[in-house]
């Protein structure tokens, strides 16, 4: 008996990861959507969207008892997972003494070592043809002053999901780093700039649903990274070329932080 094929989604109730829900909710190799978020009023709206071909989990993936229990139920449900976008996560905006230790190790959890458990407790009902899909950031390309804690668990995200890819290569399972520049998103809702310096201008600003395209096409396609949109692929390649300092330099005096 052929088992069920789904897909999970992290951060799924709202902007980026809820474009990932509609486009994957057109697949046809999928018979299961598995929508995974913290706040249950939006999952709720979300479910009455795609009623069936949904199932929605509130789960707080930086809390690891949550996302053990959430393993488990994997393991219960018996599937092969098609699909896994790693998509929850955040950032803060302003200088170092704005945060917390507690909001700073949050987001380390969140961007970091959720992304890791969750690949971990997904991929052995992976099997070929299955995609890992691992979002980062446009601000994994360099070190950025005032964004630091979030750009550098972006560039962990880029980095793990590469190495991963290879890994996984004999088996048939991609791991693509999706590199998105700014985004029309709720992110900036919890980004809270507070601060008296802070991130203030975002040149190339797109919209999700082009971003979650690429990355999809991407994925199948079997690359290790997406980029969308000519800015960003411009910024991946200066950073590639020009010393970090310099793109650090750049990055405030764009944003007038200097």
């Amino acid at each position: 008996m052929r088992k069920k094929s789904i897909a999970i989604i992290t951060g799924a109730s709202s902007g980026f990861g809820k474009e990932f829900v509609r486009l994957l909710a057109k697949e046809h190799t999928i018979d299961e959507i598995w929508a995974v978020a913290r706040d249950k009023k939006k999952l709720q709206r979300l479910s009455s969207e795609y009623k069936k071909r949904l199932k929605t989990f509130s789960v707080d993936l930086s809390d690891r008892q949550e996302l053990e229990h959430f393993a488990a139920l994997i393991q219960d449900a018996d599937v092969t997972i098609r699909y896994l976008v790693n998509n929850a996560g955040y950032g803060k905006f302003g200088s170092y003494k704005n945060l917390s230790i507690d909001e700073s190790v949050n987001m380390i959890d969140l961007n970091i070592s959720a992304v890791v458990q969750m690949g971990l407790v997904c991929i052995p009902y992976m099997k070929k043809g299955s995609h890992i899909i691992n979002v980062a950031s446009q601000a994994s390309f360099q070190p950025l002053p005032y964004l630091n804690i979030y750009s550098a668990t972006k560039a962990f995200v880029r980095n793990y999901s590469r190495a991963l890819h290879v890994e996984l290569r004999e088996q048939g399972i991609t791991v693509t780093a999706v590199c998105p520049g700014w985004m029309r998103t709720a992110f900036f809702d919890r980004a809270e700039i507070g601060a008296a310096k802070s991130v203030k201008k975002f040149v190339g600003m797109t919209t999700p649903d082009k971003v979650a395209a690429r990355a999809l096409a991407d994925a199948r396609k079997g690359k290790d990274i997406s980029v969308y949109g000519v800015f960003v692929r411009c910024a991946h390649l200066a950073a590639k070329f020009l010393p970090q300092r310099v793109m650090m330099e750049f990055w405030l005096r764009q944003q007038k932080i200097t």
